[in-house]
């Protein structure tokens, strides 16, 4: 049980910090901290879970090096699988097969493992990124979507809408001439706001560069943009990456006449 408190615990001290750059020169001791409370207990559950969410949060808000995102990204896939396989086999085991054959075992999955789901989802959407050039990768996208539609099927309002927003940016991945979906994505986005009672800065900053600059509309760029700007940051659990929203906002804002 300590141990387990201690990895949700570190979670929220990394989301609840207001300085990013703290954050960025401190966390990686963090990381090799929850790394060995797994060497001492690799089978449980709850700290995989939580190492998984560190390192996916590590990697994808402050890891640029390529090669370094992808070594820290196979980590965190590897304890979201730990989490989640050996409740799930019958997915796993369909995690590179054919997607009409992973269909249904991920309609199996229930609630009790739903925190297991998700983080599996979003450590396998950082992997997917960080092995952008990898058509293989690229190529179990409808896989990653469906993911997260069966943690929102399972519970509309997991996480104030964490889950829309990743289905938003994975539906405005791509023009609909190429097969995107931008109005879905809107919705998706829409939702993620909805859910977190506007207090999730990141999905109004993803409905900008994801959404608003796909469908050249600049009036609900530059709105969304003023609206995170205008804001306070310190949300319980959403600070962090609220502060680095308005850091990304701003950098939008001056970049959006030449843009549009």
């Amino acid at each position: 049980m300590v141990t387990n408190n201690l990895g949700n615990n570190l979670s929220l001290a990394i989301m609840n910090q207001d300085d990013p750059e703290t954050v960025r020169t401190g966390a990686p001791a963090y990381l090799i901290l929850v790394d060995s409370l797994i060497a001492g207990k690799p089978d449980d559950r709850a700290t995989l879970i939580a190492a998984a969410h560190l390192y996916s949060a590590y990697t994808g808000l402050f890891v640029d090096d390529p090669e370094r995102s992808q070594r820290l990204a196979s980590r965190a896939l590897d304890y979201a699988q730990r989490a989640l396989c050996p409740r799930q086999p019958a997915l796993c085991a369909q995690a590179n097969g054919p997607y009409l054959d992973f269909l249904p075992a991920l309609q199996g999955v229930g609630k009790r493992d739903i925190d297991a789901l998700y983080t599996y989802a979003l450590a396998w959407a950082l992997w997917t990124r960080s092995h952008s050039d990898d058509w293989n990768a690229i190529a179990n996208l409808p896989k990653l979507e469906a993911l997260f539609e069966q943690v929102i099927a399972l519970q509309g309002d997991y996480q104030q809408g964490d889950p829309w927003l990743y289905l938003g940016i994975l539906r405005t991945l791509l023009p609909p001439a190429t097969g995107g979906r931008p109005e879905q994505g809107r919705q998706a986005f829409e939702q993620a706001i909805a859910l977190s009672d506007g207090h999730n800065l990141m999905a109004k900053v993803e409905y900008a560069r994801c959404y608003a600059r796909l469908v050249f509309d600049q009036a609900l760029h530059d709105r969304l943009l003023g609206e995170v700007l205008a804001a306070p940051p310190q949300v319980p659990g959403r600070t962090l990456t609220n502060v680095l929203a308005q850091q990304e906002a701003r950098q939008l804002l001056a970049s959006s006449p030449d843009y549009f």
